[in-house]
């Protein structure tokens, strides 16, 4: 099952999008992992006997309080995923439980993936990271590839923002599996812009 658009997807086929997608498309053993640091994920071997790939990316993107709150402001609009080759909608809440598509354009038609955020949180001082904003999202029946995905901005003792990506992924459809070369590559593509986006966005 794939969900294909041959126009720019709108509210109307990803909410179908969303509606056939059903439930997470991964063992609900790993739900939520990516709470975890980055280094427990590695160090777990559960992830590589269970064919996932660590994907993972940090990126200091200024100083202060002020600056964690457009970092923050950037994941809950969605800046990290508006570019002219992917979107999601921008309307949508980040909240545990919500389901949205992320729509990816490649070659002529569009791709819909759908996903749910598995869970939000946000802290204030806690033990060395002064303040934090992160939520996860897992696939969806649908999506190409099974796995998890964590975006995250944190303060740490230093006063110092930081953006984080966190994502396990394996191919969940035969086209991923063919293609997971580009896929990887796509992957790559996006962290580097997504982490761009934030970045701009911070230095306003």
């Amino acid at each position: 099952m794939v969900f294909l658009c041959w126009g720019r997807p709108s509210v109307q086929d990803q909410k179908a999008c969303i509606d056939k997608g059903g439930s997470l498309n991964y063992n609900v053993n790993f739900k939520g992992a990516t709470a975890r640091s980055a280094s427990s994920l590695k160090e777990d071997k559960r992830f590589s006997e269970a064919g996932f790939i660590l994907n993972h990316a940090r990126v200091l993107v200024g100083s202060g309080m002020e600056t964690f709150e457009k970092g923050k402001t950037a994941l809950q609009t969605w800046r990290h995923f508006q570019f002219n080759w992917t979107f999601v909608d921008s309307a949508t809440p980040i909240k545990t439980g919500e389901k949205f598509c992320v729509c990816v354009n490649e070659f002529f038609p569009w791709l819909m993936m759908p996903l749910q955020v598995v869970y939000v949180d946000e802290n204030k001082s806690a033990k060395k990271v002064k303040a934090s904003f992160s939520y996860g999202s897992g696939t969806l029946q649908g999506h190409l590839l099974a796995g998890e995905e964590r975006f995250s901005v944190e303060m740490d003792e230093n006063d110092q923002i930081w953006f984080e990506i966190l994502s396990f992924s394996k191919p969940a459809h035969f086209l991923s599996i063919i293609g997971y070369p580009y896929v990887q590559h796509r992957q790559r593509q996006f962290t580097h812009e997504s982490t761009k986006a934030v970045l701009k966005h911070c230095s306003v």
